[in-house]
């Protein structure tokens, strides 16, 4: 539930749900890929709430869903491909860069302030369809950290309010993560064991993420779960899951 809110607020989900699979004994790859299914959840909680800044996008968003869902298949079978010894060894690397990229937001967020203004009904340059394909391939592989940047992205490119850009944001990576989610439910380890129980936490927390988002500064937070996650990442690579 605590993944739910967090994700969902803008911060990175996987940096609480991963960590929680790991420790109740699953291995890497199972994990990953319970941890991409149980997400979908995250997808009708965060409509939900966040009708009001959704309110007139929706061709946006079938258009550049399309792309997200394109971009998550790929990831997803990237991620079949790859050897579960190897995948082990890579994990550590992705939950430091995810963590990074927490910290780094409010900076690349700032950049998009010296930049135009531009709303989902207008151009994106050339900038937001290349960013886009390589963060729903990223979504689709681990995830962690795509997120974040995918908000930073659509601030920069589409939307500076940072409520709108997370309720944009939080619609493209479900649209990533559904087709990632339907490809592993079908050929890869899926714990349904673990996947159910996690995915009815992130679905009542991503209800609750968005009016997160409306209220409160999220520095404390984004600090704390990105230190967490850069200590995870030390732990994990000093000894591989």
């Amino acid at each position: 539930m605590l993944a739910g809110i967090v994700g969902t607020a803008g911060g990175i989900t996987s940096l609480i749900a991963y960590p929680a699979l790991l420790l109740s004994g699953l291995p890497a790859l199972p994990a990953t890929v319970t941890n991409t299914v149980a997400l979908v959840a995250c997808w009708p909680g965060s409509a939900l709430t966040s009708r009001p800044e959704l309110a007139g996008t929706g061709r946006w968003l079938v258009r550049w869903g399309l792309v997200a869902a394109a971009g998550g298949a790929a990831g997803a079978v990237l991620l079949v491909a790859t050897p579960p010894g190897a995948f082990s060894r890579i994990v550590p690397f992705l939950v430091a860069f995810g963590a990074l990229a927490l910290l780094l937001q409010p900076r690349i967020t700032a950049w998009r302030s010296r930049g135009s203004r531009r709303s989902p009904r207008t151009g994106h340059g050339a900038v937001f369809p290349a960013g886009m394909t390589a963060l729903s391939v990223y979504n689709g592989y681990f995830g962690a950290g795509s997120g974040v940047m995918l908000l930073a992205l659509l601030q920069f490119a589409v939307d500076p309010s940072l409520t709108k850009a997370n309720a944009l944001k939080n619609m493209l990576v479900g649209a990533a993560s559904i087709i990632a989610a339907a490809l592993f439910a079908i050929v890869a380890p899926v714990d349904w064991a673990a996947a159910a129980p996690l995915a009815g936490g992130l679905f009542l927390g991503s209800t609750i993420g968005p009016q997160v988002a409306r209220r409160l500064p999220a520095t404390v937070l984004r600090w704390l779960v990105a230190l967490l996650g850069l200590a995870f990442a030390v732990r994990l690579w000093l000894s591989p899951a």
